[in-house]
């Protein structure tokens, strides 16, 4: 579950007791400040801020509210993370090098706080922020690519959740908010949360704009069938196993960007989505043999489905029955 903080002194914001330093996995100096000076010698009687932080794998997850207008800052060298924020009340600004950029509850912002970068949240102000590691993301980045950097990766700060890859990359950060805020999510799944990562950073880099987008849009280049093959029996194989798709693709014996190449070409999908399909296909399979006792929730959990109306969702669409259909069927049988 999450880890929160709350400070109803403003002198808890200071650098002298700084509140990053009470939350949990913070390696950096994070200042707070509230920017109306009439408010630093007041005392209030219930938090002016509060921060839920919770972390699994390489996912950090966060929310906060401000009751008055805070900046937020940090000491030292650059973050190692990259922050996407989105505000769900009141607005959020990056002052980055003296250069301002709002945003509110239809957009978001892409933020590495380093010294000469603040964010800066209104009054009434409540927030939600999923963080990646910049390592990580540079990593995808080379294996979609197929190639090492030539730069680092950088984001545009400002986010446009209403359309295309942008709204489904918004969609799946407020289901990992959601997750890891129940006790069973997939912060206790190591299956889902390897497939969770995969796709948060592929939507990322793919529906925010940085500064190798042109690269990607290039189009990717052409490979044979037999990667998919290799691909496929490996997924199988490794099924009930947290696999990322840079597994599955030196399984395969080529690179991230040639395996979606061809799983594109030859199955019409993504190999994240057949991955999904091949466990799906494995629980039906369970679920058809009709042994007592079986419990749903522990078959689909196994194969990474930690959230049961989106599993049974899911398993509906693919084999046109529910779970429950199956195990009737098999029981008659």
């Amino acid at each position: 579950m999450f880890s929160v903080v709350r400070a109803s002194d403003p002198a808890e914001l200071d650098s002298r007791s700084r509140v990053s330093d009470r939350l949990p996995g913070s390696s950096r100096d994070y200042r707070y400040k509230l920017r109306d000076r009439a408010l630093w010698r007041m005392r209030f009687d219930t938090p002016i801020l509060a921060v839920a932080i919770r972390s699994a794998g390489s996912i950090l997850a966060s929310h906060g509210e401000s009751r008055f207008e805070t900046e937020v800052s940090m000491k030292g060298g650059e973050s190692d993370v990259f922050a996407f924020s989105a505000p769900l009340r009141g607005s959020m600004t990056l002052i980055h090098r003296g250069v301002p950029i709002t945003a509110n509850s239809s957009g978001g912002l892409v933020c590495r706080l380093a010294s000469d970068t603040r964010l800066v949240t209104s009054d009434d102000s409540v927030r939600t922020n999923v963080f990646v590691k910049v390592a990580q993301a540079e990593e995808a980045l080379e294996h979609m690519l197929d190639r090492r950097l030539t730069e680092p990766l950088a984001f545009s700060p400002s986010l446009d959740w209403g359309h295309g890859l942008a709204a489904s990359l918004k969609s799946q950060l407020d289901f990992v908010l959601q997750e890891f805020d129940r006790p069973d999510g997939i912060a206790t799944n190591a299956v889902a949360l390897a497939s969770t990562t995969d796709l948060i950073l592929t939507l990322i880099l793919r529906g925010a704009k940085h500064n190798h987008t042109h690269h990607l849009d290039a189009g990717p280049s052409c490979a044979v069938p037999a990667y998919v093959h290799r691909a496929e029996e490996f997924m199988r194989a490794n099924s009930a196993s947290p696999i990322r798709v840079a597994d599955i693709a030196a399984a395969a014996g080529c690179s991230v960007r040639t395996l979606n190449a061809v799983f594109q070409r030859f199955r019409g999908q993504v190999p994240l989505a057949a991955l999904q399909a091949i466990r799906l296909a494995l629980v039906h399979t369970e679920l058809s043999q009709g042994a007592d006792g079986l419990c749903i929730g522990a078959v689909s959990r196994r194969y990474g489905f930690t959230n049961a109306s989106r599993f049974n969702l899911a398993f509906q669409r693919r084999h046109g029955e529910t779970p429950r259909d199956v195990i009737r069927r098999a029981s008659r049988s």
